[in-house]
């Protein structure tokens, strides 16, 4: 690959169905929430922010240089913000619109993703971003996960963060079958618990659904 692919861009591409490139998973906060939490995770990565078990604090605030993750680490840094994950994603799923579109936007840039303007009946706008055909990008990340889970592999913190944010996107039903699934729920919840991130998103998700944490 000509680049690394970043969380966001990950979970994005894993949210788009292969033949439409129309929004999979589930409905509702859980896929901006999750978003929002890819791009709290690359500032971990990044050394920006860390967390415990109870705070998220911001640990250096020199810019990343990516205006993203340096537009959410100004907001963090920003007196009032939540002192916690759990209370700060909501905050950033509420405006994660914008960088959404940014991402697809440089996704299809790098011809990786192709835009596509239709209409519904001929009246409603139908965007659509439809995978680009022989780019490696479009199924390395969920052959990764697939190999994580199946195999029972120690996942390196890149890829714990990115099956957390999967599976609260409601993306696993789509990348594994139910036998499969069935089979890996206790590699699947020692794996997402390893990071104190995906457990604040587990909450955050399962908050906006109305109780309960977040299931495969």
């Amino acid at each position: 690959m000509a680049g690394a692919l970043t969380l966001a861009e990950e979970i994005v591409l894993l949210s788009l169905d292969d033949e439409t490139g129309r929004p999979v998973g589930r409905a509702g906060m859980a896929p901006d929430l999750a978003l929002a939490g890819a791009l709290l995770m690359e500032l971990a990565l990044a050394g920006k922010v860390d967390t415990d078990r109870d705070r998220l604090f911001v640990v250096e605030t020199t810019p990343t240089g990516d205006a993203l993750r340096d537009g959410i680490l100004a907001r963090l840094a920003a007196p009032g913000t939540p002192a916690d994950a759990r209370g700060v994603l909501p905050l950033l799923a509420r405006d994660i619109a914008a960088a959404r579109a940014a991402i697809l936007d440089a996704l299809v840039g790098r011809g990786i993703l192709r835009r596509v303007d239709d209409r519904l009946l001929w009246i409603l706008p139908d965007r659509r971003y439809p995978k680009a055909a022989g780019r490696e990008e479009v199924t390395e990340a969920r052959a990764r996960l697939r190999a994580l889970l199946l195999d029972e592999a120690i996942p390196s913190p890149h890829d714990a963060l990115l099956l957390g944010l999967a599976r609260a996107a409601g993306l696993l039903p789509l990348i594994f079958s139910a036998d499969e699934l069935a089979r890996v729920q206790g590699w699947l919840a020692l794996v997402t618990r390893i990071e104190s991130l995906n457990r604040s998103l587990a909450v955050a998700v399962a908050d906006i659904r109305g109780g309960g944490m977040a299931a495969a």
